[in-house]
């Protein structure tokens, strides 16, 4: 059975730090937003950052891609959208189409992240990804 997942979509926009030289998108942008989009999404169904910490909660990051599409100029609203397309054991993935809001693709990729515990004074251990937060990003 294919895994169907809530999308969330995190807005974003080039700023001048974000540009190389020739006034466009600086590559890494890319990654910083996908980041930054995969922790939102998880903080929309209550994994917020102050309850990954609470519970020693982490998901590190063990393989990244990302396909350049067009590119961003400076001053370009964007947004991302992201949604998880597979849950293993205690890896998961999580997809990413980053588009200007006129809806051109600029960029997409992928993460590939282990759900994980690090309790104090122990080292960051995978875990086995609980049934009850799959559910939390199964569309309903």
């Amino acid at each position: 059975m294919e895994f169907r997942s809530i999308v969330g979509v995190f807005p974003c926009q080039v700023h001048w730090g974000d540009c190389d030289p020739a006034g466009i998108i600086f590559y890494p942008t890319y990654f910083r937003w996908m980041d930054a989009a995969t922790w939102a999404l998880f903080e929309s169904v209550g994994y917020t950052p102050q309850r990954m910490r609470d519970e020693h909660l982490s998901m590190p990051l063990v393989s990244a891609d990302c396909q350049f599409l067009a590119p961003a100029k400076h001053g370009d609203r964007c947004e991302v959208r992201s949604r998880i397309t597979r849950f293993g054991g205690k890896s998961f993935v999580v997809a990413h189409e980053m588009t200007s809001v006129d809806g051109a693709a600029l960029a997409k990729g992928a993460e590939t992240r282990v759900w994980g515990r690090a309790r104090p004074g122990e080292t960051l251990k995978g875990e086995v990804i609980p049934d009850a937060l799959k559910a939390l990003f199964s569309e309903r």
